[in-house]
């Protein structure tokens, strides 16, 4: 009787934490909707990949809303973020950071690049060279950067949302694999349907709507998450499945 009763509750209790960020899930695609207007799905998918510890790559037309999603993501979350705008002269250092001479130390000093941030935007990731691709590498596989023989930890959590034009490819650098292997997820975020495109025509600004999306999720809750989501176990049969 006692064990029945100590299995009841400890469901009970699973339930109830299953429930509750069930509802903060929901109530951040609703926030993060209000800016990107009937995208509930890309949202979730865009979650989902954050929860699970993988970066996102989007490939998509310009004007979809690919940027208004990584900033709106991060008001949502409560993170710090940065946009690296991909272009054929941008370098490494540009990502990393760079140390300068300070002439009143007589030392150098360590000035930190976009790459130290929670969310970073890599806009048009496809349009800088391969060399300063591969700056993202260790970032993105190992949460950490080496510079000058030192190797830097990057903060927790940290998530790569990259862009890429599908259409326009004069002047790109195809990712390579090693690259795309670091990407969870790849996806679109298409054309609004009929009533998103009438109320984007009657909106001032979607930054209007971004700067305005409240913080759903503490650090604390979404470290929560990120733990729930490493105990998600796959069944035998769902393995064979995925290997044949």
């Amino acid at each position: 009787m006692f064990s029945a009763n100590v299995g009841k509750n400890t469901a009970s209790q699973v339930e109830l934490v299953d429930t509750k960020l069930s509802q903060q899930v929901q109530r951040t695609v609703a926030e993060v909707g209000k800016a990107l207007l009937g995208k509930d799905h890309q949202i979730r998918l865009a979650l989902c990949c954050l929860f699970s510890g993988g970066h996102l790559l989007i490939e998509d037309l310009p004007g979809m809303g690919k940027t208004t999603l990584s900033y709106a993501l991060a008001k949502a979350l409560g993170l710090s973020y940065k946009r690296i705008q991909g272009t054929s002269d941008f370098l490494p250092a540009d990502i990393l950071g760079i140390s300068i001479f300070n002439q009143t130390t007589s030392e150098f000093s360590f000035h930190p690049g976009p790459i130290f941030s929670q969310l970073v935007l890599a806009d048009e990731i496809n349009r800088t060279t391969p060399k300063t691709q591969s700056a993202l590498l260790e970032a993105m596989e190992e949460r950490q950067v080496t510079i000058e023989g030192e190797t830097r930890m990057l903060p927790e959590p940290f998530f790569v949302i990259a862009t890429q034009n599908p259409v326009t490819l004069a002047g790109t650098y195809p990712l390579p694999e090693s690259q795309l292997d670091r990407f969870l997820m790849r996806l679109r975020l298409g054309y609004p349907d009929q009533r998103a495109e009438r109320e984007l025509l009657e909106m001032n600004t979607e930054r209007d709507k971004v700067e305005a999306i409240n913080q759903c999720l503490s650090l604390e809750e979404l470290v929560a998450f990120r733990r729930q989501s490493a105990e998600v176990k796959a069944s035998d049969c769902l393995g064979v499945y995925l290997s044949i």
